[in-house]
C-alpha cells in the first residue's frame, strides 16, 4: 500500500508567531506581498487540503494496486510488497533532513510542489506499465515526504500551543482522505473498470497540484529567506542520523524514542501488507476492505480530534529543546 501514517510531525526550527489555529496568519503580512500569493494569509486549512488530495488520489487505487501486485509478482507477492516499501521508506528517511533544511531556507511551496508531484507520478503508470509504475513508487521515496514539508508549514503559521491541535487537524484529514476513496475506487473499478480508476486518481493529483501552484500562500516569511538562490546549507542540517546522535543525551527524548520505535516498528509492517494479507489470505473482496479502511479512518478521525483537544495543556514538547525534537522523527521513520 503506498497510503502510510503521518510520521511525528518535527518542529521547525523558524516558528514565526501566529495567530489562532483556525485563523490566517497576521505574521505573514511581514514576509512581504510575494509570500502571500495563493488565496488568503497561509493556514492550517491550505495543508489540510492538500494533504487531503493527495492522499484521496492514493486511495482511489487501492483496489486496482491490489490486483495489479498480484498479477505481477504472483509467486512472490508479500515480499516484492515489502521491497518496495521498505526502498521507500529507506530512501524517505535519508532526504527527509534535506528536503526540510532547504524549505527552510528556500520557503515550503516550491517542496510542497516537488514532493506532492514525485509522490503522485507513479500513478498514471499502473495502466502503462505495472513493472515501471512499481519501481517509480520505491524511487519516489526521495520525495514522498510531504507531511515533513506540511508540518513546516503548519509550524510557519501557528503558535506553539496551538501546534498539536492542528497537527491533529492534519493528522484527522489524512485518515478523512481514505475514509471514502476505497470505496469509490472500487465502486469505479467494479463498474467501469481499473483504467477510470486511474485516470480519476491522475486527475485528483493533477488537482492537488494546480491548488498548491495557484492557491497555497507561502508561509516562510520572505526576511527569513535568503536573497539568494546559491545559498548554501550544511552537511549537519541534511545528515539524517545526525538527530539520532543527540537521543542518549537527554534520557527523556531517548525514552520517547525508544516508545516510538518500538510502536510503529510492527505497525509498519502492517500498513505495508494488511490490506493485501487481506485480500490474499482472508479473502475479503473489494467492498470488504474498503469498508474496513473507511471504519479505521473514522475511529482515526475520532482519536486525532479527542486527543488534540485533551493535549492543548502542557506538552512533552514544552520539555524537549528544539534542536532535539528532530530525533523523534527520525526515530518514527
Amino acid at each position: 500500500m503506498s497510503e502510510e501514517p503521518p510520521p511525528e510531525p518535527e518542529k521547525a526550527a523558524r516558528k514565526p508567531e501566529a495567530r489562532a489555529m483556525p485563523e490566517k496568519r497576521t505574521g505573514a503580512q511581514a514576509a512581504g506581498g510575494s509570500s502571500l500569493q495563493g488565496f488568503g494569509r497561509p493556514s492550517v486549512y491550505h495543508a489540510a487540503i492538500v494533504i487531503f488530495l493527495e492522499f484521496f488520489a492514493w486511495g482511489l487505487l487501492t483496489t486496482p494496486m491490489l490486483t495489479v501486485l498480484h498479477e505481477t509478482f504472483p509467486q512472490h507477492t508479500f515480499l516484492m510488497n515489502g521491497l518496495i516499501q521498505g526502498v521507500k521508506g529507506l530512501l524517505s528517511f535519508l532526504s527527509a533532513p534535506l528536503i526540510g533544511a532547504l524549505s527552510d531556507v528556500w520557503g515550503r511551496k516550491p517542496f510542497l510542489i516537488g514532493t506532492v508531484f514525485f509522490t503522485c507520478f507513479p500513478i498514471p503508470l499502473m495502466r502503462i506499465s505495472p513493472w515501471w509504475y512499481f519501481a517509480m513508487i520505491s524511487v519516489s521515496g526521495v520525495f514522498s515526504v510531504t507531511f515533513s514539508v506540511i508540518f513546516a508549514y503548519v509550524a510557519d503559521v501557528t503558535q506553539e500551543h496551538e501546534r498539536s491541535t492542528a497537527y491533529g487537524w492534519v493528522s484527522a484529514t489524512f485518515a478523512a482522505s481514505l475514509v471514502s476513496s476505497p470505496a469509490i475506487g472500487a465502486y469505479l473499478s467494479a463498474s467501469y473498470g481499473d483504467s477510470l480508476v486511474v485516470l480519476v486518481a491522475t486527475v485528483v493529483a493533477l488537482l492537488d497540484i494546480c491548488f498548491i501552484l495557484l492557491a497555497v500562500p507561502e508561509s516562510l516569511p520572505e526576511k527569513m529567506r535568503p536573497v539568494s538562490w546559491g545559498t548554501q546549507i550544511s552537511w549537519k542540517q541534511a545528515d539524517p542520523f545526525a538527530s539520532l546522535k543527540k537521543v542518549g543525551k537527554d534520557s527523556a527524548v531517548l525514552l520517547i524514542c525508544i516508545t516510538v520505535f518500538l510502536s510503529y516498528l510492527p505497525e509498519a509492517g502492517q500498513y505495508s501488507s494488511f490490506f493485501l494479507y487481506l485480500r490474499q489470505v482472508i479473502g475479503f473482496g473489494s467492498v470488504k476492505i474498503a469498508a474496513f479502511i473507511a471504519m479505521v479512518g473514522i475511529l482515526s478521525i475520532v482519536a486525532q480530534d479527542d486527543v488534540g483537544s485533551r493535549d492543548r495543556g502542557c506538552h512533552v514538547q514544552h520539555h524537549i529543546s528544539s534542536s532535539q525534537r528532530p530525533c523523534l522523527t527520525e526515530c518514527r521513520i
